[in-house]
């Protein structure tokens, strides 16, 4: 088994209904976002992904967050934008752009400072 590993970042703001704390109050982050992949082999070239390939496709996704109230974004307009929610958004619409490969997204890990990320690991 084989891991490949990218990390990006976005910087957004949100705000957490229903919480009793700082946190309810438009804040922001820099977001970090780590996308582990595993494959079980290797291609005719030695490589179990291509990091360019997954760095694009990762980048893709979170572009539509930088800079944005998350908050009004789908489908956190519907569901707390908290890094768990944002771990497993993430990992749902990398797996469709990645359907196609000989591989599984092992997990999406999200921080929202140094100190603090969850993860979301798909159940197999």
């Amino acid at each position: 088994m084989y891991r490949v590993s990218v990390t990006r970042h976005f910087d957004s703001a949100h705000f957490l209904r229903g919480y009793e704390g700082k946190c309810e109050s438009l804040h922001g982050h820099r977001y970090q976002v780590k996308v582990t992949i595993e494959a079980a082999a290797l291609n005719d070239i030695g490589l179990a992904f291509d990091f360019t390939t997954l760095k694009k496709e990762l980048g893709d996704i979170i572009l539509r967050y930088d800079h944005h109230c998350l908050n009004d974004l789908p489908p956190f307009d519907n569901v707390n934008p908290s890094a768990e929610n944002i771990a497993e958004t993430i990992y749902r619409e990398l797996r469709l752009k990645l359907e196609k490969e000989q591989l599984d997204i092992s997990q999406v890990e999200v921080w929202e400072s140094p100190d603090s990320s969850a993860a979301y690991i798909p159940e197999t």
